[in-house]
């Protein structure tokens, strides 16, 4: 299959492009750069730097490049930065992504896979987090990819254009080339190996008061190289006839809470890491996990590097090796 990833540049569009690859899919990358690296575009993929909004460009590199199918993954992602300019997030995740599907229509493209959130339920009332619960967003940046996934719905039932929607928890971990880079890095496993390398000077937990085991709140962590596979399956499916879906990605367990992250970074890096407490962050809930039941039942997923000290291994050996 020719597939066009956009944000291709980014941690886990780069990680999609080489499980692509690997499987004998050909691939472009579509990625303005703008927060995407473009060393981290995997080789023997091509490239094409550009914007979302260049609806001409995106409709000529659809059809020159004969592509058959869009993996969307180009957006802004900073709940905090949603809320203070959530003109940027609606002119990005919302009109880039209409774009795109005009584009997409344009050059006769019918499928895409998208990269949704776990932001759009919100604060969701039970656990875990099941497809058919409320979506509820909190922030702008929710709220775009959820305007998003009810775009979709309409091009399908206008167009035609058959879409499978994936809503991440907390992707994590690396592959030998590719691993997480972000400025601000905001997302607790890289921070806390930042600071067992020593490129930080301790890790804040925020809040150890919470309705948990040990006090402090409880994510879903899910290993970049089995949401990659998650992404190609869908990719297959919508290929074989598989109607329009979204599905939740995540551990499929109980989850981990700061507390063990910390602690298996400690022992997966053999290395003291200084923590330091801080007050509660408001809107964070206790607990956050996913169910991913629908898209194993469904589309036959099996993660396979579901452990957590898989992922935290795979994330410290690679920030080694680019040390």
């Amino acid at each position: 299959m020719k597939v066009m990833v956009t944000g291709g540049a980014g941690y886990i569009g780069s990680v999609v492009t080489e499980e692509l690859l690997r499987g004998g899919d050909e691939v472009v990358v579509y990625d303005s750069l703008y927060k995407g690296h473009r060393e981290a575009v995997v080789e023997g993929a091509a490239f094409v730097k550009g914007d979302l909004l260049d609806t001409a460009l995106l409709r000529e590199t659809l059809a020159h490049h004969k592509v058959e199918a869009v993996v969307h993954m180009a957006a802004d992602s900073l709940v905090g930065e949603s809320v203070k300019v959530p003109a940027k997030y609606y002119r990005n995740n919302v009109l880039g992504g209409l774009s795109l599907l005009d584009a997409m229509l344009g050059a006769e493209v019918k499928y895409l896979v998208f990269s949704s959130t776990a932001a759009v339920y919100g604060e969701p009332a039970k656990q875990p987090i099941e497809e058919t619960d409320p979506t509820q967003p909190t922030n702008p940046y929710g709220e775009t990819k959820l305007a998003f996934e009810r775009a979709l719905r309409w091009y399908d039932s206008a167009h035609g254009l058959r879409f499978v929607s994936l809503r991440y928890f907390n992707a994590a971990g690396a592959t030998e080339r590719s691993g997480e880079r972000h400025d601000p890095e905001t997302h607790l496993i890289p921070i806390i190996l930042q600071a067992a390398a020593g490129q930080r000077p301790e890790v804040t937990v925020f809040g150890d008061d919470y309705p948990t085991p040990d006090g402090t709140c409880v994510r879903d962590y899910i290993h970049v190289v089995d949401l990659a596979q998650a992404h190609i399956l869908a990719l297959h499916a919508l290929a074989k006839g598989h109607p329009s879906s979204i599905y939740n990605l995540g551990c499929g367990g109980e989850g981990y809470s700061v507390k063990q992250v910390i602690d298996c970074a400690r022992r997966v890096t053999g290395r003291d890491i200084p923590v330091s407490k801080g007050p509660r962050r408001a809107g964070d809930p206790a607990v956050l996990i996913a169910s991913s039941a629908r898209i194993v039942r469904e589309l036959g997923w099996r993660p396979t590097q579901q452990k957590l000290d898989t992922i935290v291994e795979s994330a410290w050996r690679w920030m080694q090796r680019k040390r």
